[in-house]
């Protein structure tokens, strides 16, 4: 079995291509599974991605823009909706 030469960090599985960190309490986050809300405007400034309960905690609001928090549903829930 080859790995087609990648090693570490750009390997194919590696967490940190699934993983993001709340900008709270650092929790780390898994796209694939965990519903995580995000700033569609400061998503990609400044990595705004939050666990449920801080969003919870600030209102379901941005603390950077203060425009609202919307989820990210994790791939699988979504799969599974669509064969429902």
């Amino acid at each position: 079995m080859s790995t087609a030469g990648l090693k570490g960090i750009n390997a194919v599985g590696h967490l940190g291509w699934v993983e993001v960190k709340c900008r709270i309490c650092a929790r780390k986050l898994d796209v694939t599974l965990d519903i995580i809300y995000a700033c569609s405007y400061c998503k990609d400034k400044y990595e705004a991605y939050f666990c449920p309960a801080d969003a919870r905690r600030l209102h379901y609001r941005c603390p950077f823009c203060g425009r609202e928090l919307q989820p990210i549903t994790p791939w699988i829930i979504q799969q599974r909706r669509r064969q429902m």
